[in-house]
This record gives C-alpha cells, sequence and structure tokens, in this order.
C-alpha cells in the first residue's frame, strides 16, 4: 500500500522540485513579499534586513560543513570501513538494508542531531557498496532517522529551558528535563517513531523496475598506497610521526572533556571525528586525499546557509514569525494549544530552519498564550521543538549534509520524505495532544 502512495510522489517531488538552491530563492522571495505585505515593512527595509542577517550563520555554516568534511574523512579511513561493512552485513537483504539503517539513524539522532546526520549518511553509503538496494530509499531512510532530535538528549529547547537563567525563565521557571525529554507523551512519541519510521520505509521499497540503483565502485576507494618518499616534504607527507603526536593531544582534550562531565555539540563532534580521521589515515597525505573528496559534496553548504540567514532575518526582525504564530495560536484553547503551536512550528521552520533560532521567535508569543490558557508549558514548549523537527522531513536545510556525503539530490529522497511528514505529523499530534 505505502509502495503504491510512494510512487507518485517520488515522481511529483522529481519533476517539480527545484535544486535547494533555487528553493531558498524562492523561500526569499516568499518571505520579502509576505512582510512587505502584512507587516507594514517597505521593501528597502526589508532588503536591509535580509542582507544584514545574511552573513549571520557563518559559524554555523562552518560547522555544517566540517560535519560533513570531518565525518566523510573518517569514514574513508580503512579501519571504519571495515567496521561499518562489518554492521552492514548484518542487514543480509536490501528489506533488511532498509530496516537496519532506519534504526540505526533513528537512535544516533535521538543522541545528538549532528552524530545521527553523519552517521545515517556514512551507514547508507557503506550498505549501498554490499547489498543491491534502491539507493535513493536508502539515503532518504538515514534522513527520516532524523525526526526525533530534537526529542532527544540533544533537542535545543528542552535543554535551554532546563537551564537556569534561559531567557524565558520568568514564565516558565526551570523545567526539568522529566517534564520534556523523559516525559511520559514525548517518550511515547520517540517511541512509535522508532517502530513507525523503519517499517514505513521498509514498506516504501519501490518495484525492480522503478529502483535506482548505483554502481558500488563509485562508493569504493581503495586503500591509500604508501608513496615512495624522495624529498624532506614528501617524507613529512607520508610521515606516521605527526598524526600520532596530534591525534594524541586530540584524544587527551576529549578525555579530559568527557571526564569533566560534558556533553556532546556540533563543535566536539567535528573535533572528535577530525582527530579520529587524523590518526587512522595514518600519514597527512592519506588524510589530503580524503579531504579532497570529501569538500566536493560541500557546495550546497557554502552557497544556501547564508541565504537562510538571510531569510531568518527578515522573518523575525520584521515580525513575520511572531505573526504567524500568534495566528493560529489565538484559535486554540488550553486542550487544542499543543496541536496549534505544533502546526505553527512547522509552518516558521520552512522560513527559521533552526531550533534555537525558531525558539527565540516564538516562545515570546507560545508561552504567555499557554500561561493565559492555563496549557502545560512544558507541553507547549515541546510542541516547538516537534514542530522543528517535524517539516525538517521536507526542508532541504538539513539535508544537505546527507546529500553531499551521499551524492544525491534533494529531489532524489524528499518524494520518500514526504511519506514521513504526513506519518509522523500524525503521530506527534497524537502523542502532544491525548497523551
Amino acid at each position: 500500500m505505502l509502495n503504491f502512495l510512494s510512487r507518485p510522489m517520488v515522481r511529483l517531488i522529481d519533476r517539480y522540485l527545484p535544486d535547494p538552491f533555487v528553493f531558498v530563492m524562492v523561500l526569499t522571495l516568499v518571505a520579502g513579499v509576505a512582510a512587505v505585505a502584512t507587516q507594514d515593512s517597505s521593501p528597502m527595509q526589508v532588503v536591509t534586513m535580509w542582507g544584514d542577517g545574511f552573513w549571520s550563520l557563518l559559524t554555523f555554516s562552518m560547522q555544517m560543513l566540517l560535519v560533513l568534511v570531518t565525518g566523510y574523512m573518517m569514514a574513508s579511513t580503512p579501519l571504519v570501513r571495515r567496521g561499518l561493512s562489518a554492521l552492514a552485513a548484518l542487514a543480509g537483504s536490501a528489506g533488511g538494508a532498509i530496516l537496519l539503517v532506519s534504526v540505526v539513524s533513528l537512535a544516533a539522532s535521538w543522541i545528538n542531531w549532528g552524530f545521527g546526520l553523519v552517521v545515517g549518511a556514512l551507514f547508507a553509503r557503506e550498505l549501498a557498496r554490499t547489498i543491491r538496494v534502491d539507493y535513493r530509499l536508502l539515503v532518504a531512510s538515514a534522513y527520516s532517522g532524523f525526526i526525533v532530535w530534537h526529542g532527544g538528549l540533544a533537542g535545543s529547547i528542552p535543554l535551554s529551558i532546563a537551564t537556569a537563567g534561559h531567557p524565558f525563565e520568568g514564565i516558565t521557571g526551570v523545567v526539568s528535563t522529566s517534564e520534556t525529554i523523559f516525559s511520559f507523551y514525548n517518550i511515547a512519541i520517540v517511541v512509535a517513531l522508532f517502530i513507525a519510521v523503519p517499517l514505513v520505509n521498509r514498506a516504501m521499497m519501490p518495484r525492480e523496475e522503478d529502483s535506482v540503483y548505483i554502481d558500488p565502485a563509485l562508493l569504493a576507494k581503495d586503500e591509500a598506497a604508501r608513496a615512495e618518499s624522495t624529498t624532506p616534504a614528501e617524507r613529512l607527507e607520508n610521515s606516521f610521526v605527526l598524526p600520532v603526536l596530534i591525534g594524541a593531544a586530540g584524544l587527551a582534550w576529549l578525555i579530559q572533556y568527557f571526564a569533566a562531565g560534558n556533553g556532546l555539540s556540533l563543535n566536539v563532534i567535528n573535533f572528535l571525528f577530525l582527530t579520529l580521521a587524523i590518526l587512522l589515515h595514518g600519514t597527512p597525505r592519506n588524510l589530503l586525499n580524503a579531504l579532497t573528496d570529501a569538500v566536493k559534496g560541500g557546495a550546497g553548504i557554502v552557497i544556501q546557509f547564508p541565504f537562510y540567514a538571510g531569510i531568518m532575518a527578515i522573518m523575525v526582525q520584521s515580525g513575520l514569525a511572531a505573526s504567524i504564530s500568534e495566528g493560529l495560536v489565538g484559535l486554540a484553547s488550553s486542550a487544542t494549544l499543543p496541536f496549534w503551536t505544533f502546526l505553527s512550528a512547522g509552518i516558521v521552520n520552512f522560513f527559521v530552519p533552526s531550533g534555537g533560532g525558531q525558539w527565540a521567535v516564538q516562545a515570546p508569543v507560545i508561552l504567555p498564550a499557554a500561561e493565559a490558557l492555563g496549557a502545560d508549558l512544558a507541553r507547549a514548549s515541546m510542541a516547538v521543538a516537534w514542530g522543528d523537527a517535524w517539516t525538517n522531513m521536507v526542508q532541504p536545510f538539513w539535508a544537505l549534509p546527507i546529500l553531499g556525503i551521499a551524492g544525491l539530490r534533494a529531489k532524489d529522497i524528499m518524494g520518500f520524505c514526504v511519506m514521513h511528514l504526513i506519518l509522523s505529523g500524525i503521530i506527534i499530534t497524537i502523542g502532544l495532544t491525548f497523551l
């Protein structure tokens, strides 16, 4: 049944979804026109907001580019490749590969969203090297696990309101994660998605004549041969000494960092992957060869993230994001506030695809409304978190690192992801509203 439903959706998306760069240009124009039409902003004011905010995500853009690059370099080391290959052997069949990559991606994303993005993509590549399976669905399955991130251990909104001194402490107080991440309704949503997402991915497997396979040779890399070193420079490039010293320093820092009780962050994940890549590649030359291959997939991040920063500036500074939230939340009662909050967050996420940024925009609207209606503040906060995660299934922003690693286009996977948008929307709505 799902195979039948997903088939026309895949064809529709393939025909009409443009490249993500075209998509972000369209979103820019939509946000700008909407701000002029509804927020009493002049065209020049909107252009100023856009231009002033254009470079505000430079740090984050570099972090995401390094997610792709360091993850790829680590995965291309002989040791990691052998480990991934051994794990991939557990699949045994195309259907098993789809189920396995879904579960691995869900688990990794629940632990940490950056970790999930990289691990899912790398594991999908390895599975495609060993098992004949539709590559588009395999990568889509890896990305579908990302749906649980904001209900997991690294969810930015629940962690923010659990921290003393957060910007909205005057309204919510400090909200324990027992009321958000580890609440009954949130755990129920996560468990339901852990069951449903792999099964739906398996059920969407295309017929043989509709499947798209990839030549395993395109994904395989021969282990780098040790070059003959004839000059001092070449001897340094092929030396094991420098990687061991630098890698040991990196490991020492990581050990003291985690020993102090600190958790994963995007910078730490990138530092970990880079340290392991330095050590496991053995020589600087091997590492640089892997880097050359890795950066090829990063063009989308480099050019598109500044446009999203500009869109976010328009949405926030013009008041458009707050107006969307206010309009939908105004329809709510105490019982239905989580649903309308979830829906508004899903819409805003298209234009403000950042959990922290979205919370800064929506919290001043959602929290006073919840307080006035006598609704559960923690649940309302998680409704924003889940709305942010929900429409990521069809928002190319977060898919760019996975697509870069996998070597696919957004349209290759988004047809399958639409089915997850529908499925997860139902599951999350039930969990937020009725549990």
